[in-house]
């Protein structure tokens, strides 16, 4: 053997066993941390505070045997989903002989597994990087078993093989998004920055015929399949929403109103109730008019720009909305995880910010809810942390879209960006990324603003 083949050899060898190396660690993290998910809700560790594992084994549970008998759960307000959610709903039936609640957990943990994996297998391609994979290794469990206690994981799922493909096959991220989008309404905003042109038209088309053929066999084949949109439209405040703060704070100076549960959470009733509802829509509306606004005039898109878009999109009709679940974090850690595995992701504050709302986010469910609830000082401690938390990593993320991909001054963003933060590239860099990674969609050439 030549000194020039061994020499190979060597290389290879030990590029294998970095890469290994690199698997191995956050494997063993993951299946650590999984277990101890896994063991509290099956209750062998005790998580102070409320239940959450209630709504499986009890709303899901009786979704499940009306859903059986061929139609949606009609006379329940708390069914506030698109026709999809019956497909999660129903999926403990591929494992009836574990009974409903330990099969949901077991499938939500394969969840899981799909998206460490898909995760590890982008890391660690060309121009990619292992920074995600702990995002998602590490910062899942930190919203402790209400991770595992909704079907949002597996929706999350669906939309992390959605962005990942999204680079060289954007049919499928469409058709992926639209299917995820009858999941649970959000992954909808997935396609926000595809990049336009011919990927957007590919995406576009292929999200539309699916959402409509999925849509036309939920209406024809099950009886009340779009009843959730009455039970959405009626929802008020919630008590962890943003909106929700004003009257955490109210309280304290004796806001005449009640906190409730009602259509599903718990939320105010009361005196100004609606005009803050209001306020919520108008704050939402605004996020969806600034995202047109960064669609029309972005034009220098890296690879990372059609994860970051989405991220931020998601993240901005979070934290607007007005309820937010503790699940709903589950959502952007997914997403910020996906962004971080691109080099040319502008997003790495802006997650560490969802990274440090999901700990807290444990804190004020299940440990703090009874103090949330009351408004006394623990509670409104918690919601003005975890929400300012949230402001913060919206309007961090939304400068950082718009600063990397919006020219100023007759300069590009990439350009100017050099020094411009965590995760920012300059463009050569990030060409360089786009063309090691092989993404027949990256680039930074000028787009029309006509072009869809």
């Amino acid at each position: 053997m030549s000194e020039h083949t061994t020499a190979q050899a060597v290389t290879t060898d030990g590029a294998v066993r970095r890469a290994v190396r690199g698997t191995a660690l956050p494997v063993v993290v993951w299946a650590t941390t999984r277990a101890l998910l896994m063991l509290c809700v099956f209750k062998v560790l005790v998580v102070p505070g409320a239940d959450v594992t209630v709504d499986v084994s009890g709303i899901y549970h009786g979704w499940y045997e009306v859903l059986r008998t061929g139609t949606f759960p009609l006379s329940d307000v708390t069914w506030q989903y698109p026709p999809g959610a019956a497909l999660a709903i129903l999926s403990p039936a591929l494992l009836p002989f574990l009974g409903y609640a330990p099969a949901f957990f077991v499938l939500t943990l394969v969840a899981d597994a799909v998206v460490l994996g898909l995760l590890l297998y982008t890391a660690g391609r060309p121009g990619r990087r292992p920074a995600g994979v702990w995002v998602w290794v590490g910062g899942l469990p930190l919203l402790g078993p209400t991770a595992y206690s909704r079907y949002d994981l597996m929706v999350t799922a669906v939309a992390v093989a959605a962005l990942l493909a999204g680079a060289r096959r954007p049919r499928t991220m469409g058709a992926l998004a639209a299917f995820g989008a009858l999941l649970k309404v959000w992954p909808a905003l997935l396609l926000a920055g595809v990049r336009r042109g011919r990927t957007a038209r590919r995406s576009w088309s292929a999200f539309t015929a699916t959402a409509a053929g999925l849509l036309l066999l939920a209406g024809t084949a099950v009886p009340g399949a779009f009843a959730f949109l009455t039970f959405q439209r009626e929802r008020g405040t919630e008590v962890e929403s943003l909106g929700g703060l004003v009257f955490q704070v109210a309280r304290q100076f004796g806001w005449q109103g009640q906190v409730l549960l009602t259509y599903g959470s718990v939320e105010f009733v009361g005196p100004y109730v609606h005009a803050v509802s209001a306020v919520a829509l108008g704050l939402t509306a605004a996020a969806f008019g600034w995202l047109l606004l960064w669609r029309l005039r972005a034009r220098e898109y890296a690879p990372a720009t059609p994860c970051d878009a989405a991220f931020t999109a998601v993240l901005l009709f979070t934290t607007t909305s007005r309820v937010i679940s503790p699940q709903y974090l589950v959502w952007l850690v997914g997403l910020g995880a996906v962004c971080l595995v691109f080099r040319t992701s502008a997003m790495a504050v802006p997650v560490l910010l969802v990274v440090g709302a999901t700990a807290v986010t444990f804190l004020e469910f299940p440990l703090g809810f009874d103090h949330v609830v009351a408004g006394d000082a623990v509670g409104l401690v918690l919601m003005f942390v975890r929400n300012g938390l949230l402001v913060v990593a919206s309007l961090s993320a939304a400068r950082a879209l718009w600063r990397h991909t919006v020219p100023r001054h007759g300069r590009t963003a990439a350009a100017d960006g050099a020094a411009a933060g965590p995760g920012g590239t300059t463009q050569p860099e990030a060409a360089s990324a786009a063309g090691a990674a092989g993404d027949t969609d990256a680039g930074h050439e000028p787009l029309s603003p006509a072009a869809p």
